[in-house]
């Protein structure tokens, strides 16, 4: 070979190099890491940091990243820019879990993604089509409405032909959890309680002191109030704080959700009558999980919509029951 054409040689390979197309002595680039984006709704909300104490030991445990992206304001406003955001840094044989604040206004979101190639899984909350989610995974909303009305009736002493009237604390009328919470608690007053009596609701953001507030306003209004139910952990804080407040523990029945721990503190305090309390880790594992097994393997989920159960904490259940259902956040 003359030294001119061994020179092209060299200068080809070394080109090839450059440009990252393998060569017999360069090794194939190694397989893209998966990445899981997990997009909440409040970044401050202890049921959403026990949700990521679950995410991040099943992306450990599974060997890819994860991305945990939200924002302090429950609210499609402010989430629709942070998936904007994720899915641009997502492609083909990644993940995204969407807990969507509002799932018409999140719906063409959720679909942009899947048309990329990104594995979709809804949790908590949902879009309203799921044709393009792998899974979706929440608590069952609809019995947890259910179990708080009752404890409300228990607590008020409720009998029939008698009236008690009764407010609700929601985050947002647009969170299907928040909906379907409702929905159960109708539904159990319409069949079981209808002397409970709901003369108003309002939202609170999944801020604990606008609840407060809206808790004060209620106090005012309804001097004959007789149950709260606080629909969500943010506005359960809240009402805790203004019955505190106002020197009302014991008189006003209070049945909240989710067993943040300051509030878990509160139901041997009395302040909490009940507390429904779910399991935000397990949902957060099972997306991770099944979003890794579908882009490693094919695999699909025996069922796509996957309700797990929750239970009602109070100041009867077992040392056993409180450890176990007390949201862990670290």
């Amino acid at each position: 070979m003359k030294r001119s054409t061994r020179v092209l040689a060299v200068t080809a390979a070394a080109a090839l190099a450059l440009t990252g197309v393998a060569t017999a002595a360069t090794p194939a680039t190694a397989a893209k890491k998966i990445k899981i984006a997990f997009v909440m709704g409040a970044v401050n909300d202890p049921f959403f940091n026990a949700m990521k104490v679950g995410a991040v030991a099943e992306a450990k445990a599974q060997g890819v990243d994860l991305l945990w992206k939200g924002d302090a304001q429950y609210s499609a406003a402010t989430q629709l820019p942070i998936v904007k955001n994720v899915i641009a840094t997502l492609g083909k044989g990644d993940g995204l879990v969407l807990i969507p604040t509002d799932g018409a206004a999140l719906q063409a979101s959720n679909d942009q993604a899947a048309a990329k190639g990104i594995v979709v899984a809804n949790v908590d909350t949902q879009v309203g089509n799921l044709s393009k989610v792998l899974i979706q995974i929440t608590g069952n909303n609809e019995d947890g409405g259910a179990k708080a009305a009752a404890a409300i009736a228990k607590a008020v002493g409720y009998k029939a032909g008698s009236t008690y009237e009764v407010v609700i604390g929601l985050t947002s009328a647009t969170a299907t959890t928040n909906v379907a919470r409702l929905e159960g608690f109708k539904a159990a007053v319409a069949s079981t309680y209808p002397g409970l009596k709901v003369v108003d609701t309002a939202y609170s953001e999944s801020n604990s002191q606008k609840a407060a507030t809206n808790v004060d306003t209620w106090l005012t209004k309804y001097p004959n109030l007789k149950g709260i139910f606080a629909i969500d952990g943010t506005n359960a804080s809240g009402a805790a704080a203004a019955l505190q407040s106002k020197g009302l523990v014991g008189k006003i029945a209070l049945v909240g959700y989710d067993a943040y721990p300051a509030n878990v503190d509160l139901i041997k305090k009395g302040v909490f009558t009940a507390l429904i309390a779910q399991d935000p880790a397990a949902e957060a594992r099972l997306a991770v999980k099944t979003i890794v097994a579908n882009i490693k393997k094919g695999t699909k989920p025996a069922k796509k919509n996957v309700t797990i159960a929750n239970v009602a904490l109070t100041s009867s259940s077992s040392a056993a029951d409180i450890a176990k259902y007390t949201y862990k956040t670290k």
